[in-house]
């Protein structure tokens, strides 16, 4: 025979039903508090920063493998001049794999624009925008793998899940376009951590970033998941939509606010107007044809990224707050490991045109002034050789660069050593760059937190140091 009760009290009917139902009053009024509160509140409506911002929105150019930097934009005269020669100090401790020798660029670099900086002749086009760069030569990481080097640039743990830098961006910024995601991620990997990578982990989900495509996906068929319904209405639908609604608020009436159903209704919400605007945002037919030349897509070896950078201008001027633009495929793109010639060489003539598109059409439009752009991989390479023709994994020491929103232009900050192998003068960590990063859309890195599990999280975790040199 059993000896359970006939029938079970939930929480909510035991609060009722004992003590003359004061528990219950208590209950209701404290879900009250909360229910105006979450009423009152769109989590993505624009919100005040700590201070004046100096860039509204972030564009980042993201080179998944890790582009090497003395090949790039880190001259290194000494690495050409002793080349095949032994590294003079000691290697790290932990590296990634065995390397050799010193290993000189096959690249020539040349000065360029008023302020004389060195470019690689794989940037030609890029190079023509130095002016309006504040290279960074002195980044360093924690992690020498892709996958951990990959979650600490965008989420600033490499062994945690963690919100990610749009994500935080997001949530401490709001949207400009009520219309559109705050936080678009175009052509993102799914390797290396995935959709870790711009995920809002346990930030609330209007925080999370919107896949474009993914990476194994060509820019010309990216498309947002269900983003046309080719069955219904628009009217029919906003009935679904309408009605969906209503039964989630019903259910709300009797159990209380729950925020996980609030950010499902809001996702509905966003996503019934997205079907509006976002297949207009990719319709690029009325762009002029200088513009599409100017970003190479007339160009075979151009167009894919091409179309995602001026994808990126397109939801940017629109109000999207941050948006990332991913140059990878399936061979994870800027990891030569060997035949550096040919995989550097291939892959900065997909993205060198295009970027300075980018840059020279957000100059023109008045955008750049108040757009961060940012450029870079999850790390840099070895100077020493991988094989006979390759570079290995360095956290140690790399290259990122930034333009408009609000920083120097036409400087170098920071340095390697003379062989580009460690970070030497004044070293910016992943976690100073993310302080800088949110310093330059006006939020304190220190003050920007979520509490979750008991304490408060940030994106810098318990580090951090805005790089004030760079600043304009």
């Amino acid at each position: 025979m059993s000896i359970l009760p006939q029938s079970l009290f939930s929480r909510r009917e035991l609060l009722k039903k004992s003590a003359v139902g004061f528990g219950n009053l208590a209950l209701l009024s404290m879900l009250n508090d909360e229910a105006q509160a979450s009423k009152s509140k769109d989590p993505l409506a624009p919100k005040e920063p700590h201070f004046t911002p100096r860039a509204k929105r972030v564009i980042f150019l993201f080179m998944k493998g890790g582009p090497s930097h003395m090949d790039t934009f880190d001259y290194k005269p000494q690495l050409q001049k002793y080349d095949g020669k032994p590294l003079p100090f000691d290697k790290p401790r932990v590296q990634f794999a065995p390397t050799g020798n010193l290993l000189k660029s096959p690249w020539k670099f040349k000065q360029y624009g008023e302020s004389g900086i060195h470019v690689s002749e794989l940037f030609p086009n890029v190079a023509e925008c130095v002016d309006d760069l504040c290279i960074i030569n002195s980044l360093h990481g924690t992690n020498a793998a892709h996958g951990g080097a990959l979650l600490k640039l965008h989420t600033g743990s490499d062994a945690f899940v963690r919100p990610s830098m749009g994500s935080w961006v997001t949530y401490g910024l709001g949207t400009e376009n009520q219309n559109l995601p705050g936080f678009i991620t175009i052509c993102p990997t799914l390797a290396h951590g995935g959709v870790k990578n711009w995920s809002s982990a346990f930030l609330p989900a209007p925080y999370q970033g919107t896949p474009l495509g993914n990476a194994a996906v060509a820019a010309k068929q990216a498309q947002i998941e269900y983003i046309k319904n080719d069955f219904l209405t628009r009217k029919i639908q906003r009935k679904q939509v309408d009605f969906l609604n209503d039964l989630n608020r019903m259910h709300q009436e009797e159990t209380g606010p729950n925020q996980i159903l609030n950010d499902r209704i809001g996702s509905f919400e966003l996503a019934f107007r997205m079907q509006e605007e976002v297949p207009e945002i990719q319709d690029i037919s009325g762009e002029t044809e200088a513009t599409m030349k100017m970003y190479g897509l007339d160009e075979e070896q151009t167009a894919d990224f091409g179309r995602q950078c001026l994808m990126a201008r397109r939801f940017a001027e629109r109000g999207v707050r941050f948006i990332q633009v991913s140059h990878s495929d399936q061979k994870v793109q800027w990891d030569q490991h060997g035949n550096l010639l040919e995989g550097h060489g291939k892959n900065a003539k997909e993205v060198d045109k295009p970027i300075a598109g980018l840059l020279k059409d957000l100059k023109q439009r008045g955008l750049l002034k108040d757009t961060l752009v940012i450029w870079g991989g999850e790390f840099g390479r070895t100077p020493t050789a991988q094989g006979k023709n390759g570079r290995d994994h360095n956290p140690e020491g790399f290259t990122m660069w930034l333009a408009g929103g609000g920083v120097k232009s036409g400087i170098k900050y920071g340095a390697t050593d003379e062989f580009g192998y460690y970070a030497a003068k004044d070293k910016m960590h992943i976690h100073d760059f993310h302080a800088t990063l949110l310093h330059l859309l006006g939020m304190d890195h220190e003050k920007l937190t979520y509490r979750y599990a008991g304490r408060d999280f940030r994106l810098t975790d318990v580090a951090g140091h805005v790089a004030h040199g760079i600043l304009a």
